[in-house]
């Protein structure tokens, strides 16, 4: 198996993008930059760079048969392994691309379904991504049969893509099904839990964004808040993209004591695989049903607008927009750039590294959700232990007191039981 964790074994990149006369939704030097950071994210080096202005693609080799021929010359020059296209291809392309070069083709979509399968740790996660890349593989079979024979493996080879030619259409078929009933049993082992978290009653607030904005880090930093906190409690984080993939719940609290759960997501990115989105609906989900969401924005990336916007794209299609949301633009300490100014909603510039604005966000956290927590003293006659049980279970307890007529109970409760208990609510001097 290629790790690419060893460097000795980067392979050499030579990456191609089309640039159709502005009519990309991104500009096309930021999407390259994107894509080199794609690349050395997959373990390979990116040594040469070729964009090329069209109207339109070409549909038999994407950039037209002789630029193909010259970026074949290109390859045996600067020894190149493998070429990554900046765009999706057809299994055609690709088969055409590589009777020209002579190398391993690999497009956009590839690239990322291959830097998934790196880093997808849970059993679901790994058949979430296995399950995007087999339908991926699917209408391409034809295209992809050099690749799939080839035996050295490297970037674009990982997981279903190791397979040898033989792999027929029937067997992907039959192993997309057998992925599919496997992922809808975990789906109701989730539902499960999820239905746990919602009877708990304890706030969900999810953590959306672009890779690499920082949304691992700001995890770290708000479960320190909790009094239960533990450094093994802490999430991965390293400056790539996509460095951490499966779903991630761990505890916070709020400034009023009151526990909230924060959920961090899959990272977006320009142009993720329909069939990637697919694959992982059932844990992006969990977003639909966080309180609040936090849209963490990296306030340095030059591409600001473009980022966010894609997370909201992305955000509007999973259906979420209408939930309560906090934009939080994160790194403020190394650049104070000019937030965006048409941002719907509460703003807060912070630092999840360096533990900047953390407490404000923690505070606005409390002020947005839709669920709304009051402290109160409530005295409980000791004819009533049930909702004594109730409230030692499920809410923070900061202290009680044994009286002549009951117990003095001192805690947090939300605006369902502050409706419901406000009889039993008295003031302390």
């Amino acid at each position: 198996m290629y790790d690419i964790n060893n460097t000795d074994k980067q392979e050499n990149v030579l990456i191609v993008g089309v640039n159709l006369d502005k009519k990309n939704d991104i500009d096309i030097d930021s999407s390259m930059n994107e894509l080199k950071e794609l690349v050395n994210a997959a373990g390979g080096v990116v040594v040469c760079e070729v964009i090329q202005n069209k109207e339109r693609v070409d549909s038999a080799y994407y950039i037209g048969k002789g630029k193909a021929e010259e970026i074949a010359l290109s390859c045996e020059e600067l020894d190149i392994d493998t070429v990554v296209f900046n765009n999706e291809l057809t299994g055609a392309q690709i088969r055409n691309l590589e009777s020209i070069l002579n190398k391993k083709i690999i497009d956009r979509t590839n690239l990322i379904l291959d830097i998934f399968a790196k880093r997808a740790v849970s059993r679901e996660g790994r058949l979430q991504v296995e399950l995007a890349q087999l339908k991926y593989m699917l209408p391409r079979l034809i295209g992809l049969g050099n690749q799939l024979s080839r035996t050295g493996g490297g970037i674009g080879t990982r997981g279903p893509g190791e397979q040898k030619l033989e792999t027929d259409r029937r067997h992907i078929s039959r192993r997309i099904t057998d992925i599919e009933k496997e992922l809808k049993e975990l789906e109701g082992v989730r539902m499960t839990k999820r239905k746990k978290r919602q009877d708990s009653e304890i706030p969900i607030v999810a953590l959306v964004g672009y890779t690499n904005a920082g949304k691992s880090t700001l995890l770290n930093s708000l479960i320190k808040l909790d009094e239960e906190y533990t450094e093994e409690k802490e999430v991965y984080v390293k400056n790539m993209l996509f460095a951490t993939l499966d779903t991630t719940l761990r505890k916070s609290m709020l400034p009023n004591g009151q526990s909230f759960l924060v959920t961090d997501t899959v990272g977006f990115v320009s142009q993720l695989p329909t069939k990637l989105i697919e694959a992982f609906k059932g844990t992006l989900e969990e977003v639909k049903y966080a309180d609040l969401l936090l849209h963490v924005v990296d306030m340095t990336n030059q591409d600001i607008n473009i980022q966010t916007q894609t997370t909201l794209s992305i955000l509007k299609e999973l259906q979420v927009l209408d939930k309560p949301m906090i934009t939080v633009f994160n790194k403020s300490d190394i650049l104070e750039n000019e937030v965006i100014s048409n941002i719907q909603g509460p703003i807060i510039r912070i630092s999840a590294k360096t533990g900047y604005n953390i407490e404000l966000l923690v505070q606005m956290i409390q002020d947005n959700l839709p669920q709304k927590f009051y402290r109160v003293n409530l005295m409980v006659p000791y004819s009533e232990g049930n909702l004594s049980n109730y409230l030692f279970d499920k809410t923070k307890v900061e202290k009680y007191e044994h009286k002549e007529n009951g117990t003095l109970i001192t805690t947090t409760i939300d605006s369902i039981d502050y409706e419901k208990y406000k009889s039993f609510i008295v003031d302390v001097d």
